[in-house]
């Protein structure tokens, strides 16, 4: 299990790299594999961990130094996957629900749930478009939604926008900015800078509920 986490994150430290290998090696199949990625961390609730926003960066960077990709299919394909995991986690919510997870696993908490559902309290539906931008709340957004009383048809208006900003503008950042001597030389830190942004609600929220909790009980 160690030495797995250990390559999962020698992955992200060196994601334009291997990234970039993997487009040589593959060439026009790297589509595929980038949508099934893409498909997964938003479609499976078991795969919350995979790096959707770093990998949408890092694909726009290699996709402008390597030419192999054309971005302009790219994003239109990457789009589609989200939508389609997005889709795939409404149903499994709505009719599996919370007969699933009635405990912890592993690779999955309650308390992941829960938090989504807080988000769900604080922002409505507009919770599918900020979640977008928020690794974990990202995965268990539709299925959260599937579970409660979100209609389908209210459910994937918010899921297309939200869809369409999170994969244009951050694949669309990195075909643009990724090539500059700056973001290029030091790319594993840009990487950990946007995971950091994009895990910044998450601290905050938990910040804020330990404030609470402290004041709540003093």
């Amino acid at each position: 299990m160690l030495d797995l986490l250990q390559q999962f994150f020698d992955f992200i430290r060196h994601l334009d790299v291997h990234l970039e290998n993997i487009m040589r090696e593959y060439e026009v199949m790297t589509y595929l594999i980038l949508a099934l990625i893409i498909f997964c961390e938003t479609g499976l609730v078991v795969t919350p961990f995979l790096p959707g926003d770093s990998l949408l960066f890092a694909a726009g960077a290699i996709t402008a130094k390597t030419g192999i990709l054309n971005v302009w299919l790219l994003i239109p394909l990457l789009f589609l996957a989200a939508i389609l995991g997005d889709n795939t986690n409404y149903f499994f919510g709505r009719y599996l629900g919370n007969r699933v997870f009635t405990r912890d696993y592993w690779f999955l908490k309650r308390s992941y749930i829960d938090k989504t559902q807080e988000f769900y309290e604080k922002y409505g539906g507009r919770t599918l478009v900020i979640a977008r931008f928020v690794p974990i709340v990202r995965t268990f957004a539709p299925f959260v939604a599937g579970v409660g009383s979100m209609t389908y048809r209210r459910f994937i208006g918010y899921c297309l926008s939200g869809g369409i900003l999170w994969v244009s503008l951050l694949t669309l950042a990195g075909y643009f900015f990724g090539q500059i001597p700056i973001v290029k030389n030091n790319f594993e830190i840009v990487v950990f800078g946007i995971i950091g942004i994009s895990v910044l609600p998450i601290v905050v929220e938990f910040v804020r509920a330990k404030m609470k909790k402290k004041n709540a009980s003093a």
